[in-house]
């Protein structure tokens, strides 16, 4: 069953698409159906930038289970991390 429900986030970062890098300031997170990954549905992420139009964007699709590992594993890499090392604050006071 599709939950027909977004999540959209403002994000600050950059990805590698079909074209190279690029600024990503959009993050959406959804699960529906995939279009590629062999699931009935998915967690599906999207990482983009509309302002550099559709090949600004990277698109993830991850079983329940590999979604929930990649938040554990944001967490424990920033756990270990001095707080702040990759903050946007910490970017701009390094300018």
């Amino acid at each position: 069953m599709c939950t027909y429900l977004t999540e959209k986030i403002r994000m600050d970062g950059a990805a590698k698409g079909a074209s190279g890098w690029f600024t990503v300031t959009d993050g959406m997170v959804y699960v529906d159906h995939p279009y590629h990954a062999c699931q009935e549905h998915t967690v599906n992420i999207d990482l983009t930038n509309p302002a550099e139009g559709p090949s600004a964007r990277v698109a993830i699709e991850l079983t329940e289970e590999a979604a929930l590992a990649l938040v554990d594993a944001i967490h424990k890499a920033l756990a270990a991390a001095p707080p702040g090392l990759a903050s946007a604050a910490a970017r701009s006071a390094s300018l």
